[in-house]
C-alpha cells in the first residue's frame, strides 16, 4: 500500500507531461551517442554504418548541391496526403461501422479481411489501377494508414460505458447529441491511438512507394545514392525518415496530452 501511495505522489509532483517528455528523448539520444562513440573508437566501421559526423557532411552536400528541400517537400507531401485520407477513410468507417449493427455488417468483415493481407502486396495491382504516378503512392499510404485508424477507433466506440446511453435516455438527450457529446469523445482516445499506429505506417509505405518510379522525394535520393554507392547518402535518407517518424509521434502525444487532458482529471 505505501510503494502504491509513494508512486501516486511522484506521479504527482513530476507531473504527467513532464515525465513523458524525458522518457521520449532519452532512447533517441543514448543511440546517438552509441552510435558516435563506436564510429569515434573504430567499433563500427564505416563500410557498416557511416559515422554522424560524415553523415553531417553529406547532408550539407545535399542541401548546398542537390534539392534536398525538395525531395524532403516532396516525401511529406506524399505521406501527409496518404495520412489525411487514410485518417478520414478509417474515422468515417470506424463511426459508421461502430454505431450500427447494418454499418458494422457490412464494414467490419472487408476490413478485418483487408488486415490479413499486406497492402504493399498490392502495390502490383495498384500500379495496374492508378499507373506508376502520384496516385499509385498516396492511395498506397492512404491505405496503409486507414486500417490502424479505424481498428483503434472502432474499439474505442465499442468500449464506451452503456451507462451512458442509459443515462441519455433517462435525460431524453437526443441521438445527435448524444453522438457529440459522449459518443465521439469516448472513442477520441481510441482515435489517437490509431493515429500513432498510422504515422509510423504512412511512412513505412512511404519508404517503400518512393522506390517505383519516382522523381522526387527522398526515396528517390536513396536510390540514386544506392546506384552510385553513397552510403552516406543512404544514411541521410533513413535518418530523414527517422526524424519524421520521430516528429510526428511527438506531434500526436503533444496534441493527445493537449485533448486527453479530463481523462487525467478523471483519473485523479
Amino acid at each position: 500500500m505505501t510503494a502504491a501511495v509513494d508512486t501516486r505522489v511522484v506521479r504527482r509532483r513530476l507531473g504527467p507531461g513532464r515525465r513523458i517528455r524525458l522518457a521520449f528523448w532519452v532512447g533517441p539520444v543514448l543511440l546517438l551517442a552509441v552510435w558516435a562513440l563506436g564510429s569515434a573508437f573504430g567499433v563500427i566501421s564505416p563500410a557498416i554504418l557511416t559515422a554522424p559526423w560524415d553523415v553531417l557532411t553529406a547532408f550539407r552536400d545535399q542541401w548546398v548541391e542537390h534539392d534536398l528541400l525538395g525531395n524532403v517537400l516532396a516525401s511529406l507531401a506524399r505521406a501527409g496526403l496518404g495520412l489525411a485520407f487514410g485518417a478520414l477513410a478509417g474515422t468515417v468507417l470506424a463511426v459508421v461501422s461502430g454505431l450500427s449493427r447494418w454499418g458494422e455488417s457490412l464494414i467490419d468483415g472487408p476490413i478485418q479481411i483487408k488486415r490479413s493481407v499486406p497492402t504493399l502486396a498490392l502495390i502490383p495491382l495498384f500500379i495496374a489501377w492508378f499507373g506508376i504516378g502520384q496516385e499509385m503512392k498516396v492511395v498506397t499510404i492512404a491505405l496503409i494508414s486507414m486500417i490502424p485508424i479505424y481498428v483503434n477507433t472502432h474499439n474505442g466506440l465499442r468500449g464506451i460505458d452503456g451507462r451512458y446511453a442509459e443515462l441519455a435516455e433517462t435525460l431524453a438527450i437526443g441521438r445527435g447529441e448524444f453522438v457529440r457529446h459522449v459518443v465521439l469523445p469516448g472513442a477520441l482516445p481510441g482515435f489517437l491511438l490509431g493515429l500513432r499506429f498510422a504515422v509510423t505506417s504512412s511512412l513505412l509505405g512511404l519508404v517503400v512507394v518512393e522506390q517505383y518510379n519516382a522523381t522526387s522525394g527522398v526515396g528517390h535520393m536513396m536510390t540514386l545514392a544506392e546506384q552510385y554507392g553513397q552510403t552516406d547518402v543512404l544514411v541521410v535518407g533513413l535518418v530523414i525518415y527517422g526524424v519524421f517518424g520521430f516528429l510526428a509521434d511527438a506531434t500526436v502525444r503533444l496534441t493527445e496530452r493537449k485533448v486527453l487532458t479530463w481523462r487525467r482529471t478523471l483519473d485523479g
